[in-house]
């Protein structure tokens, strides 16, 4: 989506409807709540002007290419495909570069929860040595390993995920804006609560999990002034279980919900079921992550209270490096994926954001357009 510079002008003219979302009753809200006319009594800012018409994707355009030379290994972060959040949009990646482009030569490893550097070195090492092509590892954890790894390997490609710290010429770093994705994510959650009290649930307290809290935190009061919110994470830096603790997300969850929080966005990793499992047995509703969670047969027993998922578009930057590196042209690649280029988006399955969509969709374009900045840093 190409957002268009949005005036001045527009946007004062538009501040005549603050009054009239301030005004309505919770009375009215239905379980979808706040439809896009502003009708929620959370809401007290003004709707965004409408958006500009949607473009396509880099993974979508473009000519048909060959990739059935490429060799290829997946190093999976704590969880592994399956976890029906992070890994599983980079193996979703890869598998339409099996359906697309005539990828048929991959293997995949996961990290364990209590792997040390050497034992993630030592996997890379041996993927290297077995002749892949191109060895993607999934998550900063790898960060370390990468470096020590590429530089003996010269003519393997490496790609790491939300990392950048790497600089090798056979290093790509596929890097996102998860604070744009994460203030779409926060703007829904106002819009959907009806008791005017929202939470987040981070895995583990890093500078990448805090760019998922700083973009939901400003997009909850670009919403709203009047907001409460539930903000905590799992596990500090350094205890990485915090991705992969089901129990404790549901526990964390639960007592947000407990002090009043009925929309929970969680970014949490494997963790994220144990959030879900607690929206659904204490009345309240989730936002998902990474992937289309609504679609994601881990979390299939909850689903009815996915609202959304903030999509973190790992598929398309995996896809598009595949995509560019079968061409031999790594220069293709934008810097960083968000919002212009479909690498962040939000989720539509189950209906359940139809009624913002207009909503979303402007606050969208105005991001794209630069008329807002969404911080990477948490501001409370």
């Amino acid at each position: 989506m190409r957002g268009t510079a949005l005036a001045a002008a527009a946007m004062a003219g538009a501040l005549v409807l603050a009054g009239c979302a301030k005004d309505s009753g919770a009375g009215n809200n239905s379980n979808n709540n706040a439809s896009g006319d502003q009708s929620s009594s959370c809401v007290t800012a003004p709707k965004p002007p409408a958006a500009a018409a949607a473009s396509t994707s880099s993974a979508q355009s473009g000519e048909k290419v060959d990739a059935s030379k490429l060799k290829v290994a997946l190093a999976f972060d704590v969880g592994g495909r399956g976890d029906a959040s992070f890994n599983d949009s980079a193996a979703a990646g890869v598998d339409k570069a099996k359906s697309e482009m005539g990828l048929t030569t991959v293997s995949e490893s996961t990290a364990s929860s209590s792997e040390d550097e050497a034992a993630k070195s030592q996997r890379l090492e041996q993927l290297a040595a077995q002749g892949f092509t191109a060895i993607v590892a999934v998550g900063f954890a790898y960060a370390k390993a990468v470096g020590q790894v590429a530089p003996k390997y010269p003519n393997t490609q490496f790609a790491i995920v939300d990392d950048d710290s790497v600089k090798a010429p056979n290093v790509t770093s596929l890097v996102f804006a998860e604070e744009q994705g994460s203030f779409l994510a926060g703007v829904a959650a106002v819009y959907k609560s009806k008791k005017c009290h929202v939470g987040f649930v981070g895995g583990v307290n890093t500078p990448l999990i805090q760019k998922f809290e700083a973009g939901f935190l400003q997009g909850v009061k670009a919403a709203s002034s009047k907001a409460k919110i539930e903000d905590e994470y799992l596990t500090p830096a350094g205890d990485i279980s915090g991705f992969q603790d089901p129990a404790k997300g549901n526990v964390k969850a639960a007592a947000q919900i407990a002090k009043g929080a009925d929309v929970i966005y969680h970014a949490a990793g494997a963790s994220g079921k144990g959030v879900f499992e607690a929206a659904k047995s204490n009345n309240a509703m989730a936002i998902g992550v990474d992937s289309d969670q609504y679609n994601q047969k881990t979390v299939e027993a909850s689903k009815d209270v996915i609202i959304t998922s903030m999509l973190k578009r790992v598929d398309v930057a995996v896809f598009d490096y595949l995509r560019a590196l079968a061409k031999g042209d790594l220069t293709t690649l934008p810097k960083r994926f968000d919002l212009k280029v479909d690498g962040i988006g939000y989720a539509t399955s189950g209906g359940k954001v139809d009624d913002i969509k207009d909503v979303l969709d402007g606050y969208k374009a105005q991001i794209v357009s630069g008329a807002i900045t969404v911080s990477d840093k948490p501001q409370k």
